[in-house]
């Protein structure tokens, strides 16, 4: 999993971004500090395998991971050059989802490059900024497909859906709330790779007296939420600078620390809750003696697809799938054990993949 993370410059991007990798992106009180996009990849925490690796004494326990693109703050004119900011969006036409860091704090020390605290405002600007952007894009293929158009029905299709997107867009719609007609437009749509047809995960930063209670009491934080719901958009709550302070410590240090603080859980584990539900992953597990490890598919996943993510030839020569809850499995002490309780299923090509699932593909090629 891929995720881009955008922002008006000081906002909190970059120090979010050093917590989440712990990659030390430069981050500065003054805009465009970050010329070059900066990419961490970070391990998603998942205790079963912790569990599963001690109880098979795996030489190597392998979590799954999400790499993060963090680009330069964006400003009013982005689209058209201003700050430089055309050429960071190229940087994120990749990602999966974009984590859009949104300013609810209020700090004499760091300055708004619009003077003052809106995050509405501030979110309205992003929001054209990236959809100038993918107008941009659909011109160019426009151009491209006009002329050819006449002579080519398929392209003929693509030219009437590109003209629907650009005056969907152009009334300052996102790409995403496009209503396609059927699946060869849906796949077209996909394959621009439009910044604005992209899920968007919005962290709202606030000061550290509102992390306690979830920015329940602030007014921004109330905002941004409402328009995530209006909008099919996943919100959490983080405070950048706590993060940071937290990604210095170890891990019992960091548990001490988020109780002090009234927290269950750390911005980056609240970040990746909301992006699986976003995007509709889950993850299944795989455990042995030489390795312990975690996979990321989409849910509904079927079983020979899941095989297909450690290698196309488990896919290719699917005969079963050995499967075990990883809470049935750690509670027999070994897959014999369960075996034996008759917790472990031999499923076929069917069988949809389950969150937890301990598996064991049996191939042939």
């Amino acid at each position: 999993m891929k995720l881009g993370i955008v922002g008006l410059p000081n906002v909190g991007k970059s120090t979010l971004f050093n917590s989440l990798t712990k990659a030390g992106a430069e981050s500065a009180n003054y805009p465009f500090c970050t010329i070059d996009p900066n990419v961490g990849v970070v391990s998603v925490p998942d205790e079963r395998l912790k569990l599963l690796g001690d109880m098979y004494h795996s030489k190597k326990v392998t979590p799954a991971v999400i790499e993060f693109v963090d680009i330069a703050g964006l400003v009013k004119g982005a689209s058209k050059g201003e700050g430089l900011g055309n050429q960071f969006l190229s940087h994120i036409r990749e990602v999966d989802a974009v984590v859009h860091v949104v300013r609810c704090f209020q700090d004499e020390n760091v300055v708004h490059v619009d003077g003052n605290i809106n995050p509405m405002r501030d979110i309205e600007t992003i929001n054209l900024e990236l959809i100038f952007s993918d107008l941009e894009i659909l011109e160019r293929r426009i151009a491209k497909t006009g002329k050819a158009a006449k002579m080519d029905k398929t392209l003929a299709k693509e030219a009437a859906l590109l003209q629907g997107l650009k005056a969907h867009l152009e009334a300052g719609k996102n790409a995403g709330s496009y209503e396609t007609e059927d699946e060869d437009e849906q796949a077209l749509l996909n394959s621009y790779n439009l910044l604005t047809a992209k899920p968007v995960i919005f962290a709202a930063n606030v000061g550290e007296d509102d992390l306690a209670n979830d920015g329940a009491d602030n007014e921004g934080v109330k905002a941004v939420r409402a328009f995530a719901a209006e909008n099919g958009s996943e919100v959490f709550v983080i405070c950048a600078q706590i993060e940071q302070e937290i990604s210095e410590l170890d891990e019992d240090e960091k548990a001490m620390f988020l109780e002090d603080l009234g927290l269950k859980e750390s911005g980056l584990e609240k970040l990746i809750k909301a992006s699986y539900h976003l995007l509709g992953l889950q993850s299944f597990l795989t455990a042995g003696e030489d390795e312990t490890r975690a996979w990321t598919i989409q849910i509904g996943t079927k079983a020979p697809q899941a095989a297909g993510k450690i290698h196309t030839d488990f896919e290719r020569g699917f005969i079963k799938a050995e499967v075990v809850n990883y809470k049935d499995l750690l509670q027999q002490g070994s897959l014999a054990a369960a075996r034996e309780k008759g917790l472990v299923g031999m499923e076929g090509k069917d069988y949809v993949v389950k969150d937890g699932d301990v598996i064991l593909f049996r191939f042939n090629v």
